[in-house]
């Protein structure tokens, strides 16, 4: 019987084991997962946005595997009562200097085979009335979701089908001997043939466990949310971005209202100061001596001073950051603002500086390490699952 280990039960992890529970059947599956709920981290901090793939370079990974993502996560969330919209979204241009940027990112998004068009401010009033802007880009498939609600199930059907899910089980240790690799964790060794390494926040370190030297580092961004008060909810009726700017590494902030009728704004982006840094109060020493000792954050850091310095600051001030929302709703003031829990990104970062744009998953042996998988991940999951099982050595017997 082949034996399978996935470590990390977020949404990549737990997709992962589903696949294999579909394709090997009669195979031994475990998930490690070290905290004592899955989604504890990127997967349930996230803004619940089926992605439709607008922003990724034609052909790579990240473009592919969200297409096919978006569709496929919302026949699984229809095939498992997990309630979903595909309500569509808006990206808007708030002046003419940006209709040059939305034209091409309208060219991208045609590349991608996706249901896209571009249109007027007026015409962006009809999907959102207190919207303000010359242009937009309305992209139909994007939907939301609660992707804990999908993790939540995920698991449910792995142990049906006879996998564990073994919470409160960290992983400390990784080494092959033989055909074998051999898991040392907290609750003692697993051993297995193949093992898959989703650990997200700590997938660097993983595969530094097994001896592997990443091509890449995980550094974590918090990303910052409030939420409208409810009696403003009515000032969005789905998604409302800006026109992202190439020079810089993130979206901007933005406007998701959520599957529970929520409306969310953010996410603002600062370096934390720990992997799960969810506030400016939790210092983790060895993350920060991590982060100071890697030449690539300098390096990225020295060619966006000016960005970094300007969420800081909208970090600092409810009132910059209202003033960041109202350039596409002018009626949203501070006093609408209440805040909402934060979520930390794990984005590798490479030596040089780059931020690694697509998924990043290396293969060593009977090994897996998902090195990379920040947005759109969660919507790509059961694809990027896909990918993974379909290229996973057969253990022989």
């Amino acid at each position: 019987m082949a034996r399978y280990v996935v470590i990390g039960a977020g949404i990549v992890g737990l997709a992962t084991a589903h696949r294999l529970t579909e394709e090997h059947p009669d195979a031994q599956v475990t998930v490690l997962e070290k905290e004592p709920r899955v989604a504890a981290h990127q997967t349930g901090h996230n803004s619940g946005v089926i992605h439709a793939g607008v922003y990724y370079q034609p052909g790579s990974l990240k473009a592919r595997l969200c297409r096919a993502g978006s569709a496929s996560m919302v026949r699984f969330c229809a095939d498992h009562g997990i309630p979903v919209e595909v309500c569509g979204k808006l990206i808007v241009a708030t002046d003419e200097s940006e209709v040059p940027r939305l034209r091409a990112l309208h060219e991208r998004a045609v590349a991608n085979d996706l249901p896209v068009r571009l249109i007027s401010g007026d015409e962006a009033r009809e999907y959102e009335p207190h919207v303000r802007g010359v242009a937009a880009l309305h992209v139909a498939s994007t939907g939301i979701v609660d992707f804990t609600a999908v993790c939540t199930t995920l698991a449910a059907l792995v142990e049906k089908a006879g996998a564990r899910v073994r919470l409160g089980t960290r992983v400390t240790a990784l080494t092959t001997r033989g055909a074998e690799q051999v898991v040392g964790t907290t609750d003692g060794d697993v051993v297995a043939d193949v093992v898959v390494n989703c650990a997200g926040l700590y997938a660097d370190r993983i595969a530094r466990l097994a001896g592997i030297t990443p091509p890449a580092r995980i550094v974590p961004f918090r990303g910052e949310y409030f939420e409208l008060r409810p009696d403003r909810r009515d000032l969005v009726r789905g998604l409302i971005y800006p026109v992202p700017d190439p020079r810089f590494p993130f979206l901007g902030v933005h406007l998701t209202r959520m599957i529970d009728g929520s409306v969310h704004a953010g996410p603002n982006a600062v370096l934390a100061t720990a992997r799960e840094g969810y506030s400016w109060g939790r210092v983790d020493v060895r993350d920060v001596v991590d982060l100071a000792s890697y030449p690539g954050l300098w390096r990225l850091a020295r060619g966006h001073l000016g960005y970094g310095l300007t969420e800081v600051r909208r970090s600092l001030s409810r009132r910059r950051f209202a003033q960041s929302l109202a350039r596409l709703v002018p009626e949203v003031t501070a006093a609408d603002l209440v805040p909402s829990a934060a979520g930390v990104r794990a984005q590798a970062i490479a030596p040089d500086g780059r931020l690694v744009d697509d998924f990043l998953i290396l293969r060593r042996d009977r090994q897996v390490h998902v090195l990379n998988a920040p947005s759109p991940a969660a919507t790509s999951s059961l694809e990027i699952a896909r990918h993974i099982v379909a290229d996973l050595p057969v253990p022989a017997g």
